[in-house]
């Protein structure tokens, strides 16, 4: 019988004390490099308890001998849902209308209604998946079903699926109405929507990231929020949780922003799916 241990934070400088003399350890978001493996011999497993890497050193995982087993795949449906969820708050400017609501402002009003700001069906609208794995799919697949004409880039250039069609950043981001990340944190994502990216929004266009955080410069976003005719809706930033001072906090035009913390993932189901698979990886390696 192994003896399991949970710590709900791990700072850096506590990460080698809560290793302790374990074979096994469960990580997200916790940096394990060659100065980690080194300092702990008896490492035969890490796993890693979300889909990205980045946050061990592989290459010195291989040279120690030491397995990685990462997660793919559990959070699906729930990134999805969560990405039309977005969307949906800035297409009806449902927070407006709540506000509007809550706050008494119906009750004097002299008329049944009230639609001050003007909102489009999705149908016919053109959506723009940037990142086409199986999450961009499954939006794509969602994202038929209300009528919208659909296009996508790919990141990684290795998906060439003939059913929707495949265009350059440039197009993409020029013509489409609605635009959704679903890519990894690489060489080739970083940074992506840099300050001329964003300048070639179409206006009254919407932009959300349900990627990873530093795919989208966040500076420039925060400053073309306040300057041109677009939206943008984030669950994940280039540092998380937020900090204090973000640009985002200090922006005019509010109203076009929606922020969630990193939550897209999280349903239940997504989660446990997660451990399931966590441990089936552990079964699996020994």
């Amino acid at each position: 019988m192994r003896e399991f241990t949970q710590y709900d934070v791990t700072e850096p400088e506590q990460t080698l004390s809560h290793i302790g003399d374990n074979e096994i350890i469960l990580t997200n978001k916790v940096m394990i490099d060659e100065a980690v493996m080194l300092a702990n011999p008896q490492l035969k497993l890490i796993c890693i308890t979300a889909t990205g890497t980045n946050n061990v050193d592989l290459v010195a995982t291989e040279k120690a001998g030491i397995m990685v087993k990462n997660v793919a795949g559990y959070s699906t449906e729930s990134v999805a849902q969560a990405t039309i969820a977005m969307l949906l708050q800035l297409t009806q400017h449902s927070r407006y209308y709540d506000e509007y609501t809550l706050t008494g402002q119906w009750t004097t009003n002299p008329t049944f209604t009230h639609i001050d700001k003007g909102f489009s069906e999705l149908k016919g609208k053109k959506w723009g998946i940037i990142g086409f794995g199986a999450i961009g799919q499954r939006v794509a697949e969602i994202a038929s079903v209300f009528g919208c004409e659909l296009c996508y880039f790919s990141t990684s250039g290795k998906n060439s699926q003939q059913a929707i069609e495949q265009v350059d950043l440039e197009t993409l981001l020029s013509t489409c109405d609605f635009i959704t990340i679903h890519a990894p944190l690489n060489d080739n994502t970083a940074n992506l929507i840099d300050k001329f990216a964003i300048s070639k929004l179409k206006p009254g266009a919407i932009i959300l990231n349900l990627g990873r955080g530093g795919i989208i410069d966040e500076d420039a976003m925060a400053e073309a929020l306040d300057e041109q005719d677009i939206y943008h809706g984030t669950d994940v930033l280039a540092i998380e949780p937020m900090i204090e001072n973000h640009p985002y906090l200090q922006i005019k035009n509010k109203e076009r922003l929606v922020i969630t913390p990193h939550t897209a993932w999280a349903s239940k189901e997504a989660r446990d799916c997660l451990i399931e698979k966590v441990v089936g990886n552990i079964k699996d390696s020994f």
